[in-house]
């Protein structure tokens, strides 16, 4: 064993020793090499660039106020053609109709000749939250055409996590969220966690979530943001989780880890952000002074804020009440009612279905009212709930065998990735569910 040892060591040193021995390489050899260049005359240089065939890029963000002449005018394009086609061709002309902030890319010629011009903005409201209407405007055999197309939007998974320090709003910017990812998750955890008086300082929340592209082009519209794929919040020491799960042609919803569903029949609030001003309970009424019960909850929120339904459902009236003002009720099933009074316009029609979050109207002081502020109401076969105990309701909604075994994979592959968002932000994980 002694000998073996010692051979051992023998050999560790001579390797050692004959590391160093090995010859070092030659010095690489350089050459110097001088070759005069003859440009070419200035006028031989300057009839080449005249003859170059230079095609120019550029792109815009509409504006409110533009015409086509404006736009076309800011983006370097110099064509009375184009400009002519664009006035009179009725699918053009929508580039200038609803809200500004389409995206406009054009291409011309080095004289500002349209080559073609193709612009993108939200589809109609059907199809808003997955595609988007491509315009593109081009010559075809010396003739302008217009055609206007409906596009998948692309999408790319992002992961971020941020601190409560004061509100989620603040929390969210400072983590370069967009506003549209906070919104969503009050809605998936609002039922739980009451967003305005129940944050904590310290608390965390990490989330994965869909980007939005248009032919590749970051959308600027609506924060640019799809769904919410996975998500944790951690209030007071308590984490919760939802991760977004469909199941064949079921309707997708949120899930907690352990597979149970999470969504609720209603939503939390009428509105993405606002704050109670008057409860479910006996008060003085602002504006007889006398007590009476109020059958509902007031939210206050500046005029014109959107108001959304709380769930799937008919609306059954859209009109105007004595006292309510401009008022919209939706009926969601046999027995379950809402009520959404105040209103300064209203989206809906009666008979048109809308979905859980849809906007049917805004924020107004119509009727008797002292100042902007929705008022809401919920009944279960006419007598009125208070709508902050029904929001809590959640539906059943169980996967099959199949489902669970799916769900499993999604939900570890989305684990995984919160769990890189949080180490990110330099966050640390909770007490679970």
């Amino acid at each position: 064993m002694w000998a073996t040892c010692a051979l051992l060591a023998g050999f560790g040193v001579t390797a050692v020793a004959v590391a160093p021995l090995v010859p070092e390489p030659e010095a690489p050899t350089i050459r110097k090499l001088v070759e005069a260049v003859e440009p070419h005359g200035l006028d031989q240089q300057l009839h080449a660039l005249a003859n170059l065939d230079l095609t120019l890029a550029r792109s815009e963000i509409t504006r409110g106020g533009d015409t086509a002449y404006s736009l076309l005018t800011r983006m370097g394009v110099r064509d009375t053609a184009a400009l002519g086609f664009m006035l009179s061709d009725p699918q053009a002309k929508s580039l200038f109709s609803g809200r500004a902030g389409k995206m406009v890319q054009v291409r011309t010629d080095a004289d500002g000749t349209l080559l073609d011009l193709v612009a993108r903005s939200p589809a109609d409201a059907e199809q808003a939250k997955t595609h988007f209407t491509r315009l593109r405007i081009e010559k075809s055999d010396g003739t302008w055409q217009s055609t206007v197309t409906t596009v998948p939007y692309g999408t790319d998974m992002r992961l971020s996590a941020g601190t409560i320090r004061s509100s989620l709003f603040a929390a969210t910017d400072e983590a370069g969220l967009p506003d549209a990812v906070a919104v969503q998750l009050a809605d998936i955890f609002g039922s739980e966690i009451d967003m305005h008086r129940q944050l904590r300082r310290g608390d965390t929340f990490s989330v994965v979530y869909e980007a939005l592209s248009a032919d590749g082009q970051p959308v600027p519209w609506s924060g640019g943001v799809g769904r919410v794929a996975a998500a944790e919040f951690v209030n007071a020491g308590r984490a919760h989780h939802a991760v977004w799960f469909a199941q064949g042609s079921q309707r997708g919803g949120y899930y907690g880890l352990d597979g149970r569903s999470r969504r609720n029949a209603f939503l939390a609030s009428p509105m993405e952000f606002s704050r109670v001003t008057s409860g479910f309970a006996m008060r003085i009424h602002p504006i007889f002074q006398t007590a009476r019960p109020h059958l509902g909850v007031d939210y206050g929120a500046p005029r014109g804020t959107p108001v959304r339904s709380v769930g799937d459902g008919v609306v059954t009236y859209a009109g105007v009440q004595t006292g309510y003002g401009k008022v919209i009720e939706v009926k969601h099933d046999n027995s379950r009612s809402t009520l959404y009074a105040h209103l300064s316009r209203m989206d809906a029609k009666v008979g048109q279905r809308v979905e859980q979050g849809q906007t049917i109207g805004g924020v107004g002081s119509t009727g008797w009212a002292t100042g902007p502020h929705l008022h809401f109401e919920f009944r279960i076969k006419g007598v009125h709930q208070d709508p902050l105990l029904v929001a809590k309701a959640v539906e059943t909604n169980t996967l099959d065998a199949e489902g669970r075994v799916r769900f499993a994979e999604l939900s570890r592959l989305l684990q995984a990735k919160l769990d890189v968002a949080e180490t990110l932000a330099g966050g640390s994980r909770r007490v679970g569910e």
